[in-house]
């Protein structure tokens, strides 16, 4: 590891900042890992893109149907490809405790920057906040690696503002991705931003968090590798400006992108987001592949509304 326990956080405020991107797995037909296509995409993520770091195996990357063995896998590949060019967070989130800490231990010890772990998934759970506390209390005990929070309504509950103070008090707590609305990620900001840093995934929401909030991470979702091309990366763009200070410009880069956006969206199938991130990112030249189940492919009436939504994103290829 880079830093020491007591350091986290001061390691992490100097150098957990910039573009993060939520990665994808891409899986080969017969739906093996597709390690030649991961490293490929990699590449153009961390040296075409430029991007500030990786969250890597998360929702996005398909975790739930994917080993132990693979998850520590795709955490290898990332490590070795950022090679010291990008931030590498692991995405050690599961059901069960000791995968966590498994998942934790093996990224310490591959030399990842940080760790994700999502709030547990709690049944019949109405008042959730000591048991949540308990369970992030632990993990900060049993690790040394920074951990970033992660809290969603897929879990059953959200996190109030005061419990994820709570919780960035712990010595290796540093930073939070909380996919809650502005109202909540707000107030964490204001009580706890000198302890913990907060993002969201809402890459819309990004240039108003940077101005108005002073945030220097975004923490994480695909647009940064799906609306951005290597001659096309307006999201890089914006957010440059916007650290540099110079917020009209940037708000008129991050508008420009507002037809992608809307392409983007128009075009993308409830149920399927894996799916269609995929082949969006075949139609941008990198490596998609199918998914596992549970979840489902895209039909072919749909793989057709994603041609004509890319093409008419305004995305550039050359």
């Amino acid at each position: 590891m880079k830093y020491s326990k007591a350091d986290a956080k001061a390691y992490a405020r100097a150098h957990f900042r910039g573009v993060w991107a939520a990665t994808a797995t891409p899986f080969n037909e017969d739906l093996s890992l597709n390690e030649a296509g991961f490293r490929s995409n990699l590449k153009h993520w961390i040296q075409t893109l430029k991007l500030g770091g990786l969250f890597v195996s998360g929702k996005q990357g398909e975790f739930f149907s994917m080993s132990v063995a693979e998850r520590k896998r795709t955490f290898e590949l990332a490590v070795e490809e950022a090679h010291g060019r990008c931030g590498v967070v692991t995405s050690c989130s599961d059901t069960n405790l000791d995968v966590v800490l498994d998942l934790a231990h093996h990224s310490e010890a591959i030399g990842a920057d940080y760790i994700v772990v999502h709030s547990p998934v709690l049944h019949f759970a109405h008042d959730p906040e000591a048991t949540v506390y308990e369970y992030y209390r632990y993990l900060s005990e049993k690790t040394n690696i920074g951990i970033a929070l992660w809290n969603h309504p897929d879990c059953g509950y959200l996190m109030s503002p005061e419990l994820c103070a709570r919780i960035a008090e712990l010595p290796n707590i540093v930073a939070i991705k909380y996919s809650v609305d502005r109202t909540m990620y707000k107030r964490l900001t204001e009580i706890a931003g000198d302890k913990i840093l907060v993002s969201t995934a809402s890459e819309e929401e990004w240039l108003d968090n940077i101005i108005e909030l002073g945030w220097r991470l975004y923490l994480c979702s695909t647009p940064p590798f799906l609306l951005q091309t290597a001659v096309d990366q307006r999201i890089n763009e914006y957010t440059q400006l916007a650290f540099d200070g110079k917020h009209t410009q940037a708000r008129a880069v991050r508008d420009s992108l507002n037809p992608a956006r809307q392409a983007f969206k128009d075009a993308r199938p409830k149920g399927t987001p894996q799916a269609y991130t995929k082949y969006w990112m075949g139609l941008l030249g990198q490596v998609g592949g199918p998914v596992r189940r549970p979840l489902l492919s895209l039909t072919e009436p749909e793989k057709a509304a994603t041609r004509d939504a890319f093409a008419r994103s305004g995305l550039r290829l050359s």
